[in-house]
């Protein structure tokens, strides 16, 4: 795979360094290295609305006379674009006519203009007859969505490029998609379809467009481990090759996964507070890391107590390398919130599960509905008879 990469969207690259920029947990002496590449990034591609908006948030100083330069410099691309769409229109055919608009398009993604690059962008599509080329727009729609963290657009595009398919459309812009949703569940807490979505993604990945592939193994790894049963994740996970390839280059993601599945506790406590500086300073899992956190803890602790009946707090606590008043603590929320099936008994120092039958519990409830339905008939029974 990695012979085959091809380089990150420079605007994704941006929006990076822009979530770093405003992130707390992110050093002073970072943040102005950040700051002059920011800068850089924004002066080199004429970005004037994008610096705007920096310097009314206070990210970015005004300097008035680089901003004027890059109006400037907009005003004669836009007047050349033009000036080749009027062109194309008069003398050329329509595939012509497309390329113009197109250009024009991907100019207003590059100068951070968001609503006239999807305007833009429509008028390109109503010039566009393939279903490729349609989705390639809606692609370049996604993009812009991603920087923006717009997610309702990033929905919309979804759906729409889900209806193209209908039209037809080839595999590889199928199996694109199929990253770009997976992103959208991930970003949007769906852990379990993001996580299907990549696995099915992985022999086949080329987006190298939105992130690395290093970045789309670490994203694979993170939502199967909290959304696969155990047989699932040594099938697609633990013994993959694509995954067993890439996953060393992740500083703790293979201790990480495999302290996890040879139940090597202690083991995965270390190598969890190693990843969550990565996950903290994720763009897409930022949001999302307390209920990430909590999850992970709940399939580990689950995944111990599976093995008894009852054991003592002392023992599950040596286990995990932690203290027993800290077990405790943990225990207590999770059973509390319904996220573990047990009970302590503080007197005894033991933990007892009882974790539900799934047989039992689905007898009872056919019971309690069969039991409901006989009084529903009973009462009708009596209204007809009268």
């Amino acid at each position: 795979m990695e012979g085959q990469e091809g380089p990150q969207q420079p605007h994704l690259v941006l929006a990076n360094k822009l979530f770093l920029l405003s992130h707390p947990d992110v050093q002073d002496i970072e943040k102005v290295q950040l700051r002059e590449e920011v800068f850089a990034s924004v002066k080199a591609d004429d970005m004037a609305p994008l610096y705007e908006t920096l310097v009314s948030e206070s990210v970015l100083p005004l300097d008035q006379s680089v901003l004027d330069s890059m109006r400037a410099k907009i005003q004669d691309e836009l007047k050349k674009l033009d000036e080749k769409i009027a062109d194309a229109e008069e003398n050329l055919g329509e595939s012509e006519v497309r390329e113009a608009h197109l250009a024009k398009s991907l100019f207003f993604i590059r100068i951070g203009d968001k609503e006239k690059a999807l305007e833009q962008l429509k008028v390109t599509e109503s010039k566009t007859v393939a279903v490729g080329q349609k989705m390639d727009l809606v692609f370049y729609t996604l993009q812009l969505g991603f920087f923006y963290m717009d997610f309702d657009l990033i929905s919309k595009s979804i759906d729409k490029a889900k209806n193209l398919f209908e039209e037809g459309g080839d595999w590889e812009r199928k199996n694109r998609l199929k990253v770009y949703e997976g992103l959208y569940c991930m970003s949007t807490r769906n852990f379990k379809k993001a996580a299907d979505l990549f696995l099915d993604s992985i022999s086949t990945f080329t987006t190298y467009e939105i992130f690395p592939y290093d970045i789309f193994i670490f994203y694979t790894v993170l939502t199967s481990i909290i959304s696969l049963d155990r047989v699932s994740l040594k099938q697609k996970v633990v013994d993959a090759p694509e995954i067993l390839t890439v996953i060393g280059k992740i500083p703790y993601l293979t201790e990480f996964l495999n302290s996890l599945y040879e139940c090597q506790y202690k083991s995965f406590f270390a190598a969890f507070a190693g990843l969550t500086e990565q996950i903290k300073l994720d763009r897409y899992l930022h949001p999302h890391f307390r209920y990430y956190m909590r999850e992970i803890r709940t399939v580990v602790y689950s995944q111990f107590l599976e093995s008894y009946k009852s054991v003592t707090i002392e023992a599950m606590a040596k286990a995990f390398g932690v203290t027993v008043d800290f077990i405790d603590l943990e225990l207590s929320r999770f059973i509390a919130a319904g996220k573990l099936h047990c009970k302590i008994d503080k007197v005894a120092g033991v933990l007892e599960t009882n974790r539900p039958d799934a047989k039992n519990s689905l007898y009872q409830a056919t019971i309690k509905q069969g039991d409901f339905l006989l009084n529903r008939i009973q009462k009708l029974s009596r209204v007809i008879d009268l």
